[in-house]
């Protein structure tokens, strides 16, 4: 079989338009926490308008609250003494006491109204800087994606390059990220990219329902945006997962297992993942860790989107002069004689374990599950 000869540009070409993809992403969530912000300061104007409105309100209804109980005295002696007083002063007397009566009951409405409207202008105030908040956390979430994709993807590259000694399987390895790259690309493009345009489009519509609408609609498109700022946090926390855990270097390789499977088990919702971790918890090599988390990874990813599998174990045991990692699935299954064309996930995992002396054992059957056992040395 002829290999081709390995071509970075294009390579770098498809990085280029990942990093191009999730920059605009960047870019149009800045313009939402913008208009947001500008939201917030016309709110907080008209919220202290409102309030300087109530505390005017207030005070009119008490005076006329005093009003109405010397009114009532007036038409309470008149009533007692009625012979007293002529046909104009009684009949003066009750209107007074019914005009007071009813700017008092119209002056405590417009008090209430003014009240809610105060009440819900402070809710739209906490649910804009949540917003912005929300925002500004999305924006230093797609700053990592961006420093990976500018960062240690371009390593790799750089890398397989110089393995000229390996240049068939380091072709294989391209094609593989190559085709990776395309899937985050998708990721992007139709998770988080098409999330912040919606919400980018909500958040310009917000102002307008409010106008013609009211608050109430207002505050329910609000909700509507926080929902898919929130949504596209999760997705790309989801690829920042895929790409390297932060918790990887800082915490070490049991936290951060027990978090991804947490998280891919959210994720896919398909499949129940139970992990058990035996032996001290301690630090091992970097290399070690990253090649069994990603293994590890390889394996559970694996049985999430091609075994149907019900239930995944995931066992790590670290003994003295040893780590093992078992993988169990109750899915569907394969025939180990049979390899799918293009795939080279297993290839790539006995590349892994082979440059740590370790050993890689896969058993599985159809309809009887997969079970793949690592085992490195430390």
């Amino acid at each position: 079989m002829a290999i081709k000869s390995f071509d970075v540009k294009v390579l770098d070409e498809i990085l280029e338009n990942m990093v191009a993809t999730v920059g605009k992403s960047k870019d149009e969530i800045y313009k939402i926490s913008e208009s947001c912000r500008n939201d917030l300061q016309r709110t907080i104007e008209e919220l202290n308008k409102v309030k300087e409105m109530v505390d005017n309100i207030i005070d009119e209804g008490d005076r006329l609250e005093s009003d109405v109980r010397v009114a009532r005295k007036r038409l309470s002696e008149v009533s007692m003494y009625f012979n007293r007083y002529t046909e104009e002063e009684v009949r003066h007397a009750y209107e007074n006491a019914h005009n007071l009566q009813m700017k008092l009951t119209m002056t405590r409405q417009i008090e209430k109204q003014l009240r809610d409207k105060r009440d819900d202008l402070e809710r739209k105030l906490i649910g804009l800087q949540e917003t912005i908040d929300r925002a500004d956390q999305l924006v230093t979430q797609v700053s990592v994606v961006l420093n990976y994709l500018t960062g240690d993807l371009k390593d790799v590259y750089e890398f397989i390059k110089d393995a000229k000694e390996k240049q068939e399987f380091g072709l294989k390895i391209i094609e593989a990220q190559e085709e990776e790259r395309k899937h985050i690309s998708r990721e992007i493009h139709d998770g988080p990219a098409q999330m912040l345009a919606n919400v980018m489009m909500r958040s310009d519509l917000i102002e307008k329902i409010y106008e013609q609408d009211g608050i109430d609609a207002a505050l329910l498109e609000i909700r509507q945006l926080k929902k898919s700022v929130r949504d596209a946090l999760y997705e790309v926390r989801h690829i920042i997962y895929d790409l390297r855990p932060m918790t990887l270097d800082d915490l070490g390789l049991v936290p951060t297992l027990k978090k991804y499977l947490q998280t891919i088990e959210d994720y896919y919702q398909t499949a129940k993942i139970m992990f058990v971790y035996i032996g001290e918890d301690r630090r091992i090599a970097s290399k070690m860790e990253v090649a069994l988390f990603r293994m590890i990874q390889e394996s559970v990813q694996n049985a999430m989107k091609h075994a149907n599998a019900n239930t995944i174990q995931v066992k790590l045991e670290m003994m003295k002069n040893r780590i093992t990692a078992l993988i169990k699935d109750d899915g569907i299954g394969f025939d180990q004689s049979q390899r799918k064309e293009g795939s080279f996930g297993l290839l790539g995992m006995k590349e892994r374990v082979e440059l740590l002396d370790g050993a890689l054992t896969v058993d599985s059957k159809p309809g009887r599950g997969t079970t793949v056992i690592i085992s490195i040395p430390l």
